[in-house]
């Protein structure tokens, strides 16, 4: 999982900060979601909208705890994730509004602290061999992917091929299930 260059992010927190939102765009167009899993390109795991918002969310949450310790000169908690190996039955739920406005409310949340936390930071701190960890710049351009998302993709055309003359499948068929 490689970071894309997101346009006009230099700081590594404005970078996280922006990855939050292509994430948050492409969750905006899940409430097309059919119910059916989408396989990872890697062709070993598969992906829900609901599994791909918890496993960036826990991404940014395991990595913020890895560069504070860091930054205190503690050892880093020791990674027992699960991680994506795990399609928890809450994943399967259908995506509605009430969730994405969930995930818009906990995923700028934590984006916001990426930015504030690392913005802060001298910035030769960024740079800082860690070794054998990461430096904080490696650590927010690993976070900083969006690759979860990307797993799902956008599903504006799936909603847009829904709809029949231009209408919504609901605007098509009034409260008897008759055809307007």
């Amino acid at each position: 999982m490689t970071a894309e260059p997101i346009s006009g992010a230099t700081q590594p927190g404005d970078l996280v900060a922006a990855s939050v939102n292509r994430v948050l765009g492409l969750a905006a167009t899940w409430l097309a979601w059919d119910g059916q899993p989408h396989v990872a390109e890697d062709g070993e795991r598969i992906y829900t909208p609901h599994k791909a918002i918890r496993r960036h969310a826990d991404h940014l949450i395991d990595h913020f705890a890895h560069i504070e310790s860091l930054l205190a000169g503690e050892q880093p908690a020791a990674d027992r994730w699960h991680a994506s190996l795990v399609t928890l039955a809450s994943d399967w739920a259908m995506f509605t509004e009430a969730d994405l406005n969930e995930a818009h409310q906990r995923l700028s949340r934590l984006g916001a602290m990426y930015r504030l936390r690392l913005n802060a930071l001298d910035p030769a701190e960024w740079d800082l061999s860690r070794q054998p960890d990461w430096t904080v710049r490696q650590i927010a351009e690993h976070v900083a992917s969006t690759w979860y998302a990307d797993q799902i993709g956008d599903l504006t055309a799936t909603r847009q091929s829904r709809h029949l003359g231009g209408q919504a499948p609901d605007d098509a068929v009034d409260a008897q299930g008759m055809g307007q």
